[in-house]
């Protein structure tokens, strides 16, 4: 018995009337096995899209697996409700049709804007690119691109639905003067964080800080009305973007050196062995290989303070790293330290000389 004859004998059994269901029936049995079909077919792409390191097909793969599946059913669905709508004729089925267009606008706004957010996260991700772009720069392209596709998306929805666009344009407008008044601090983050990915003052992953305010840490997020930065005791902080544009920001992340910058005290007795101690540490920082040497370098005797005679460390470490930056400087003080020694001086610490009188005797006092 061939398909035509099954048909045919399905007819004669139901009759007339009933063959509808039998669409029906077939419509939702054949969507069925084609989203299951297309769904492996996209899961075996994704498989090998993998293997590559090409950034675009791997997104545009994983953006595609779920509004394609949704597609074929709301296709597959309405094709159904059509068909029981021309038997009923009930006015409900009547809305089958405008609810595919949206659904298909929804569908395809769902996609781009995940395709957008998956190319944004392999953009950055090193293992596309031996290079990756700078997150900042991606994350604002994004979150712009991502708000283009849902107002366009709602605009041809509208249209679609009925409403005239430009009447919702129109009243947008004269309502945008409103709502600007009530939410003028919700617009100052907006163009604060605008303003930060223009002028780049800083990035993701960068640490800053603020001489106005208590704001140090490394920044995690650039939102539209938030930034979210990471403290030093691990505790997020939320700023608002609109703080910015009225304080000023240090940028450590941004250094190009760091500097050792310290004070040394030697005793009085030792004056006359300050300037080979002088000379010898300057020496010991022109050969030193992790000390900067193109940068400023000063080793000078600087004061007499009440208890020493004291001279000066102002040099730059070529490294940035805070931690390695501290295992340098400790090793330059301890050098400091051996070259005291090696000239027989010794560093001083706070005290107090009385001088006695000549002929002024001290009675001990009796028992």
């Amino acid at each position: 018995m061939n398909i035509k004859e099954l048909i045919y004998e399905i007819d004669r059994i139901l009759g007339d009337d009933k063959v509808w269901i039998v669409q029906v029936f077939i419509t939702v049995f054949a969507t069925l096995i084609l989203a299951l079909v297309v769904r492996k077919l996209l899961l075996k792409l994704v498989l090998r899209a993998e293997k590559t390191v090409n950034l675009w097909d791997d997104a545009l793969l994983e953006a595609a697996i779920r509004p394609v599946n949704w597609l074929i059913w709301l296709i597959g669905l309405s094709w159904a409700a059509k068909v029981a709508g021309s038997v009923s004729g009930a006015l409900m089925f009547e809305a089958v049709e405008p609810i595919r267009y949206v659904g298909v606008i929804a569908l395809l706004s769902w996609f781009l804007v995940s395709f957008i957010r998956e190319a944004e996260k392999n953009l950055v991700n090193p293992k596309y690119s031996s290079k990756p772009v700078d997150a900042t720069t991606v994350r604002a392209i994004g979150k712009l691109l991502r708000i283009s596709v849902i107002i366009t998306a709602a605009l041809v929805g509208l249209q679609t639905l009925g409403y005239s666009v430009s009447g919702v344009l129109a009243f947008g407008g004269i309502g945008g003067l409103a709502v600007g008044f009530a939410a003028k601090d919700l617009l100052a983050n907006f163009f604060g964080g605008l303003m930060i990915y223009l002028d780049r003052p800083f990035a993701v992953g960068d640490w800053i800080r603020s001489p106005d305010q208590e704001i140090e840490g490394t920044v995690e997020d650039i939102g539209w009305r938030l930034t979210r930065i990471r403290t030093f005791t691990k505790r997020p902080l939320y700023i608002p973007n609109a703080t910015f544009a009225q304080i000023s920001v240090e940028n450590p992340s941004r250094m190009l050196n760091r500097r050792i910058y310290e004070t040394v005290g030697i005793r009085y007795d030792d004056a006359h062995k300050m300037k080979a101690i002088v000379d010898g540490v300057k020496a010991m920082l022109l050969e030193h290989p992790e000390i900067d040497t193109t940068q400023t370098l000063i080793v000078n005797f600087n004061g007499y303070a009440p208890s020493s005679l004291d001279f000066f460390v102002y040099t730059f470490t070529k490294t940035t790293n805070w931690v390695r930056y501290h295992e340098i400087k400790q090793d330059v003080l301890l050098k400091i330290l051996e070259i005291v020694a090696e000239q027989g001086a010794e560093c001083a610490f706070p005290t107090s000389t009385i001088h006695v009188p000549q002929g002024l005797a001290i009675e001990s006092c009796p028992e």
